[in-house]
């Protein structure tokens, strides 16, 4: 069993961030402003040391740390989310400069996150700022040769002489099929075997095409509160919802909008269906935490009641269930701080949650 968590690049200044959310816009412009939105609301988080860390100025710096840190505490790798425009890139930088130094001690794979960006934080779904396209058979290519050097670096993961590859919303790309074939023809012209394609189980569902995968992963807690979440406790948590959006909106209140006690929800992550995931090759997958109020506020989804032992018992569960050696265990996140979701450390927690997933890679 190996633990890969899930690695947020969004750590530095670029053109279109100063651009779309003001000038020197990072992740932690979010962190730092965010502000509690009901009674007990631990807000703002604060990473131990204050460690604003920046992935272009302090780079290198940043990825010695993380590697150091990630590796003591049992984490196999990183999958880096990548942003891919057909051709034009956000966030690149920080995964360049860890292709560029070799000395720095991480094993990683790309998650292509390939969403339509819109102002979503802000409630404006409606308004894009950079669409999501797929284009032609040069596209591929060129995607391609850009991830090649990566794929040939001896930390990037591979399975079965195979690159491993993500992607977050596969059945987006209604041409994945063609574009899969282009890309394992390729891989095969530079030595590889193919690439291993696994794609997202999440909020917005799966992709059915099975014969195109090599595996899939599940994203939490995304894939559990849309899709699995059942009973009384979902019922009353939607009732809640309506009614209380219904009464912002008619009375110009802010309340929290949305909020889940993690007891609630934690039977049913990796629950009945977790069979059914690993007969398909489901990679599966936990969260330490999660707030999103940074980025939205009162409009944000937070989980309550989550805890080091509520990310334990979620480790527990995939021990029990997945007996294959091989398999990966996908956490949500090591570093979506605007998400709450982190293993880094912060001034509450320092390395707790680190220490549940150091317990569990001793005992693989």
């Amino acid at each position: 069993m190996k633990y890969l968590a899930l690695y947020l690049p969004q750590y530095h200044t670029f053109p279109e961030n100063d651009k779309w959310w003001g000038t020197g816009y990072t992740e932690w412009s979010a962190v730092q402003n965010a502000k509690p939105v009901f009674k007990g609301h631990n807000e703002p988080r604060i990473p131990l040391d204050e460690n604003y860390y920046d992935l272009k100025n302090n780079g290198y710096e940043t990825w010695k740390w993380q590697a150091k840190l990630a590796k003591k505490y049992g984490i196999y790798g990183f999958c880096i989310y990548q942003y891919w425009f057909c051709g034009k890139q956000l966030m690149e930088r920080p995964a360049e400069i860890l292709l560029e130094h070799t000395d720095i001690d991480i094993n990683y794979c790309f998650c292509w996150a390939n969403e339509t960006w819109t102002k979503t934080w802000y409630g404006l779904e409606s308004e894009i700022l950079i669409e999501q396209t797929y284009g032609t058979k040069e596209d591929w290519i060129k995607h391609f040769n850009y991830m090649l050097p990566y794929f040939k670096d001896e930390r990037y993961i591979k399975k079965d002489n195979k690159p491993m590859l993500c992607v977050y919303r596969p059945q987006d790309i209604v041409c994945l099929s063609e574009m899969l074939a282009v890309w394992n023809e390729l891989a095969i012209e530079n030595g590889f075997s193919g690439v291993n394609l696994v794609g997202g189980q999440t909020a917005k569902g799966s992709d059915n095409r099975s014969e195109i995968f090599d595996a899939y992963y599940n994203f939490e807690p995304g894939l559990t509160i849309a899709k699995r979440w059942r009973g009384t406790s979902k019922k009353i948590y939607q009732v809640r919802n309506h009614l209380v959006s219904w009464i912002n909106r008619s009375f110009n209140k802010h309340y929290v909008e949305s909020v889940i006690q993690i007891d609630d929800i934690l039977p049913f992550i990796n629950g009945e269906e977790a069979q059914s995931d690993i007969k398909k090759n489901a990679y599966l997958g936990a969260f330490p935490q999660w707030d999103n109020t940074p980025r939205r506020s009162y409009k944000g989804l937070a989980y309550l009641g989550t805890s080091p032992e509520s990310f334990r018992k979620q480790l527990q569960r995939i021990r029990e269930v997945d007996k294959r050696e091989d398999s990966f265990v996908f956490i949500n996140a090591w570093n979506e701080w605007g998400e709450g979701c982190y293993l880094e450390p912060d001034t509450e927690q320092k390395y707790s949650f680190l220490d549940v997933v150091k317990d569990f890679s001793k005992e693989t």
